[in-house]
């Protein structure tokens, strides 16, 4: 394993899409070859994974495609589907069994995803000329309906912090292992807290990341891209903190992660929402928080000071402002609570 992260992951993920379509048509290599280029690799899996989920509908409950087996399905049954075919899939959806007896449902949120991968597939088809119609476009979307924006108010912020200082709320035993990595974690948490970077960001960086002259870091922003953020003094010294911890596991020189899992190794996504979670549950145990709220708060926060979207959504790393909109809309409660009153029905 490489020291770059995001190379790794890429390439994992290409090699994980080449098995998932040994199972699928021969002519979906096709649809993933041309998107290819406008695509990242885990976006390709994601459409696998909804590709072969219909294909495993039409071969198990529509007439078409009945009882064949999902690599036999060809471009000619594709083009008998219509909209209403499609329409009782997304009804089938909402409650289904799989394979290993696992039940699956699906929220809006969920169907959305799924039909939005069946738009790309039917549009690259037709687009191609290798099907007559794109049936899939006159499906309309499920509605969506916002969802409630959970983040930390600032004693909440202060106890997570308290939780992860002084072990408070674990039992004994968990806190001779909190102990240990007590510095690591207080890192990240005040990384997250303090910039809104994303989980997958924090687990991809590397030692020389980190420019404590300039109080930033690089991150490889989604698309591949790479931007450089900055920290305040107080992170700094924790980072400084961690990096002297770090320096003391005597790891070998070739490992350049900046956080280290107890294995000795690069910190996984999975393992830093455990992280969060462990803390939070005992500071705020009625919230359901994740590195992303954590990026809420931060970018909560930075509205609050700034009064500006557009400086919030920069940071963030939103392509589009009204992503950022959507995701601070809780922010409007405090905005209409400030100006309650402000309008007079009489002149003083």
């Amino acid at each position: 394993m490489s020291n770059n992260y995001y190379l790794d992951r890429n390439r994992n993920n290409m090699r994980k899409l080449n098995e998932m379509l040994t199972e699928l048509p021969a002519f979906c290599s096709i649809f993933f070859i041309g998107i290819q280029d406008t695509t990242t690799p885990l976006t390709r899996i994601n459409y696998a994974i909804d590709l072969k989920t219909f294909f495993n509908y039409l071969t198990t409950y529509e007439t078409i495609c009945f009882n064949k087996k999902i690599i036999d399905i060809t471009l000619n049954d594709i083009d008998n589907i219509d909209s209403h075919l499609i329409e009782r899939y997304m009804a089938y959806l909402s409650y289904y069994d799989k394979d290993n007896g696992t039940v699956i449902t699906n929220g809006e949120r969920g169907k959305l995803r799924k039909l939005s991968s069946l738009r790309a597939f039917f549009k690259y088809l037709f687009n191609k000329d290798m099907i007559k119609a794109n049936v899939a476009s006159k499906v309309a979307s499920p509605k969506l309906h916002d969802k409630p924006i959970v983040r930390l108010e600032a004693q909440e912020t202060a106890e997570l912090l308290y939780s992860c200082d002084t072990l408070s709320g674990f039992p004994e035993h968990q806190k001779k292992y909190n102990e240990k990595f007590k510095v690591r974690d207080n890192a990240i948490l005040s990384l997250f807290l303090t910039t809104g970077i994303r989980v997958s960001e924090c687990v991809g960086l590397n030692i020389d990341d980190i420019n404590f002259n300039l109080n930033s870091f690089r991150v490889t922003r989604k698309g591949g891209n790479q931007v450089i953020l900055y920290f305040g003094e107080e992170t700094a010294d924790i980072l400084k903190d961690y990096l002297q911890y770090r320096e003391s596991l005597n790891l070998p020189k070739e490992e350049q992660a900046l956080f280290i899992s107890s294995q000795g190794k690069r910190m996984g996504v999975r393992a830093m929402e455990y992280l969060v979670k462990k803390y939070a549950k005992v500071a705020t145990p009625l919230k359901n928080i994740t590195p992303h709220k954590l990026r809420s708060t931060y970018g909560t926060n930075l509205y609050n000071q700034t009064k500006d979207i557009y400086i919030v959504a920069e940071v963030l790393g939103h392509k589009d402002v009204n992503t950022t909109k959507k995701h601070y809309a809780a922010i409007s409660d405090d905005i209409r609570r400030s100006v309650a009153g402000k309008v007079k029905l009489k002149e003083e």
